[in-house]
């Protein structure tokens, strides 16, 4: 018996390009060697035996063609999982080139999308690339469905509790966006579970009407947003993908920046980003103009759990990032105001609708939407959460994963945070033809951060003066 993909799935499967695959990528790195067949129980235990997605694999059935899940016979998980011993050095050069080729090398069709690879002698341990396709899970829900894998110690044992960094604290500024957003997702889901016939459902229609002015400000927000500028970092896209990452910075650090100015982790974080991608542009001769940057919103609570069949549940905002500023504090308290303002906007659940929407239609029409998130926007930036202690793998302590969703839209460049033990790591990945060095992007997050800390000091020296 096969499955009908939900419209929002089969619409990331759909939005699939050559240049643009549809499948996010997480690369975890160790402090040791890990031990496979350990690893191979685990993936059948927790991942394939908890969610029949990671057992099936895509059909298409009848005149329209529409997308099904279909369990596949004589399914093995070891199809699935490779293993390859890194030429010495091992490091993070080598690493983050094969990273990057993996990202335009598409999943094979007749299996379940998905694949693990170990690379043996990454520095003193080794490193995990997992990948998997959009169309069973948003990013947020495969990064939990990835640590649920990992134990509490190196030894086997119970599983540990979920525990996970909270991108925000609980009066932070995305709070009231998801709130009312994931409000509107789940009174729509629910309606199309019973078969999407709204017109039906009376008590449903007033929920929606609560938020049905907001909404629609929202998508009239959306509809007339002006195409972003040119950039470094926007063009015609190549099959070639590069990647890279930062250190972990320890999450400390970055919350003394805020106190100095009344600001948040995330408001830090992202101001550091818009001044990273200011830096690099200055420095092609390019005019630093705001650009946009498509913000996936989570629609789970991280504490509720997952679904067997898991699926998308996320919804977007445009977030204009103030580049065209020069002061480091003045672009930290223009993008708080900024994300300040969206946080008030059901635009994540208006985004919702449309995804779902654009699965309904046919190819044509959701290519000519993606083609509007296209010109609407210049890169993707994600905020994902990750366990608050250590954790281990088949006998290794992780010591640090960078996670990257697809650029979709045809979009050049993706930036991810990820937050883990008290630390945080940037990702970039990027389209070869338009940033052929992700490792300078770095240089400059990194050089951006410490300017970000010194002018707060300054700042705050000139008030304790005066």
């Amino acid at each position: 018996m096969a499955e009908r993909m939900s419209p929002v799935d089969a619409a990331w499967l759909q939005m699939e390009e050559p240049t643009s695959l549809m499948v996010i990528t997480a690369v975890l790195w160790f402090d040791g060697p890990l031990d496979f067949e350990r690893l191979a129980r685990r993936v059948e235990e927790r991942l394939v035996a908890r969610h029949p997605r990671f057992s099936q694999r895509v059909v298409t059935r009848g005149l329209w063609r529409t997308p099904h899940w279909e369990d596949v016979p004589d399914f093995r998980v070891e199809e699935h999982l490779r293993r390859t011993r890194l030429p010495p050095p091992g490091g993070r050069d080598a690493l983050e080139r094969l990273v990057g080729e993996s990202m335009g090398t598409p999943l094979e069709p007749s299996r379940p999308l998905w694949e693990l690879h170990l690379f043996e002698g990454y520095e003193e341990g080794c490193a995990l690339l997992a990948r998997v396709h959009h169309s069973i899970a948003d990013g947020i829900s495969l990064g939990r469905v990835l640590l649920a894998l990992t134990d509490a110690s190196a030894e086997e044992g119970p599983e540990r509790e979920d525990t996970f960094e909270e991108p925000e604290a609980p009066s932070g500024t995305w709070t009231r966006l998801w709130r009312g957003a994931r409000k509107v997702a789940d009174t729509t889901q629910a309606a199309l579970k019973r078969g999407g016939e709204l017109w039906a459902e009376p008590i449903q229609l007033m929920d929606l009407a609560v938020e049905g002015a907001r909404g629609a400000s929202a998508l009239s927000r959306l509809l007339s947003l002006v195409p972003d500028p040119p950039s470094p970092f926007t063009g015609r896209l190549g099959p070639v993908k590069r990647v890279a990452w930062s250190r972990p910075v320890p999450v400390e650090q970055v919350r003394a920046i805020g106190h100095g100015t009344g600001s948040t982790v995330n408001d830090v974080m992202m101001a550091v980003v818009a001044g990273t991608l200011r830096r690099y542009m200055l420095a092609r001769g390019a005019e630093p103009r705001d650009l946009r940057a498509v913000v996936p919103v989570n629609l789970r609570s991280l504490h509720e759990p997952l679904p067997r069949t898991l699926g998308n549940r996320f919804g977007m905002v445009f977030l204009p990032l103030p580049l065209a500023l020069e002061e480091p504090v003045e672009r930290l308290w223009e993008l708080k105001r900024r994300m300040d303002s969206l946080k008030r906007s059901p635009e994540a659940a208006v985004v919702f609708g449309m995804l779902t929407a654009a699965g309904l239609a046919p190819a044509p029409v959701e290519r000519a939407a993606v083609e509007v998130m296209r010109r609407k926007s210049s890169l993707v930036l994600t905020h994902v959460p990750g366990p608050r202690r250590p954790v281990y793998l088949a006998g290794a302590r992780l010591s640090g994963m960078a996670f990257w969703v697809p650029m979709a839209g045809r979009l050049g460049l993706g930036l991810s945070l990820f937050r883990y033990a008290g630390h945080v790591t940037l990702g970039v990945a990027v389209d070869a033809g338009l940033v052929p060095e992700p490792r300078v992007l770095i240089e400059d997050f990194e050089a951006e951060l410490e300017a970000l800390a010194q002018a707060v000091r300054e700042v705050g020296r000139a008030t304790s003066s005066s």
